[in-house]
């Protein structure tokens, strides 16, 4: 087991980030591996922060990866092979069928909510 642990703190134009920090005193580099579709993507950087103690976690993502439907990324010590985190991109056509789906479900839910609160008004009046 990993004395890692992995904090995300922001997707910003095409890079996803995140701080590295360890329960150990230690200032060896740990080795980090993002895989997507368990191949590993390279540009992947891993910067020390040595006044704040971690390191920033800097993984650009490939505009060749994106495409319609779920995208995901495992972020692994390659050491212990254990999963510090993981990301998902979702876009494309795939995308907009789910999110009307689940509008649609919303408002039938508020259209059923509204009705019982109008009819828990008639009765208590």
């Amino acid at each position: 087991m990993t004395d890692l642990t992995l904090t995300k703190t922001r997707l910003f134009e095409g890079v996803w980030e995140g701080v590295l920090s360890s329960s150990a005193q230690f200032r060896i580099q740990p080795q980090i591996e993002v895989t997507h579709l368990e191949k590993p993507l390279s540009g992947v950087e891993l910067i020390e922060d040595g006044e704040k103690d971690h390191w920033v976690l800097r993984v650009p993502i490939p505009a060749e990866l994106l495409s319609d439907g779920v995208q995901s990324f495992l972020i692994r010590d390659a050491d212990s092979g254990e999963t510090l985190e993981s990301f998902s991109i979702l876009a494309g056509e795939a995308l907009a069928d789910d999110i009307r789906a689940e509008i649609t479900l919303l408002r039938e839910e508020l259209d059923m909510l509204k009705r019982a609160f109008r009819r828990h008004c008639l009765e208590t009046m």
